[in-house]
């Protein structure tokens, strides 16, 4: 599995503000670069795998962290 390019600290806050700062920084990689999102509020959890279907990135796969919450990762496609 691929690293992330960029961690984004989310714990903490609740949605949809997890998916804004992802928006806002996902171009900030390359393409076909990951990012991660670090989220605790459940609905992140579903909400951000539903984001990259609308905007057509990839969901590569969700982590439990071991502190509670986890990262999420998504796969810039364009």
């Amino acid at each position: 599995m691929q690293p992330p390019a960029l961690t984004i600290d989310a714990l903490g806050k609740k949605c949809p503000i997890p998916i804004i700062m992802l928006a806002e920084r996902i171009n900030e990689v390359p393409l076909n670069a990951v990012v991660s999102v670090l989220a605790d509020d459940p609905a992140a959890f579903t909400d951000v795998p539903a984001w990259c279907r609308l905007k057509s990135h990839r969901h590569v796969a969700s982590h439990e962290l071991p502190e509670g919450g986890w990262a999420i990762h998504v796969r810039r496609n364009y």
